[in-house]
């Protein structure tokens, strides 16, 4: 729980390389090329997805892999390639950013999920994992979602997920020639035990019906 009395607080790690996997989804540290064709495949033909990201879409395999390679092989932003165990290709990505291990800090972001991973249980549980490194594994005190005020899609999952607006700075960034107002979410680790609540009893096998439709959905099912 949060606590006033943070006289006993010490830094924490940062985040680690190694793998996590959950019963629907493997969450991966990017730490070569080896997924930049899947992630390729993964995207193309979907020049929507990077409407709101500050890169793409990329004309082919050789011009996303020059950028996959520039961006997605450092510690920070550190990117995580998201692989369903059903397909064990990478489908999409996100990234632990803006890491401030001295106050427990950090952001989730740079989320691009191909068609085929998105509205599954594969990603969500993804979201789940990376969540638990942040709180229950690194004991972080806050995990942060920014996007452009105008992605409604970015701002639904945002709730969805758990996370609580905080508010919108506005003229905050120039992004592809436009401006970008950035709406600001968190969760905080008093809150976390709610948050992982919802996802555990979401992701139970008894809340999928025999055609894998929910029965309730994450936000009914959050204390």
């Amino acid at each position: 729980m949060t606590s006033h009395d943070l006289s006993h607080w010490e830094p924490r790690e940062l985040p680690g390389r190694n793998a996590i996997t959950g019963d629907h989804v493997r969450v991966e540290p990017v730490r070569d090329a080896r997924r930049f064709a899947e992630l390729h495949a993964a995207f193309g033909g979907n020049d929507r997805l990077w409407d709101y990201l500050a890169y793409g879409p990329f004309a082919d395999a050789e011009d996303f892999g020059r950028f996959a390679n520039a961006t997605y092989l450092g510690s920070d932003p550190m990117f995580h390639a998201i692989v369903p165990l059903a397909s064990n290709r990478a489908e999409g990505v996100a990234a632990l950013m803006r890491l401030d291990p001295a106050n427990g800090v950090a952001e989730i972001g740079h989320i691009c999920l191909g068609p085929a991973l998105q509205r599954t249980r594969a990603a969500t549980e993804a979201f789940h994992l990376l969540f638990s490194r942040v709180f229950d594994e690194l004991g972080y005190r806050r995990l942060e979602w920014k996007c452009n005020d105008k992605n409604a899609p970015s701002r639904r999952a945002a709730a969805r997920l758990g996370f609580t607006y905080e508010g919108t700075f506005r003229q905050h960034m120039v992004t592809k020639g436009r401006n970008r107002d950035t709406a600001w979410f968190s969760i905080v680790d008093g809150e976390w035990p709610r948050v992982k609540a919802g996802f555990d009893a979401w992701l139970r096998p008894e809340n999928f019906d025999a055609s894998g439709r929910q029965c309730r959905s994450l936000s009914q099912l959050r204390p």
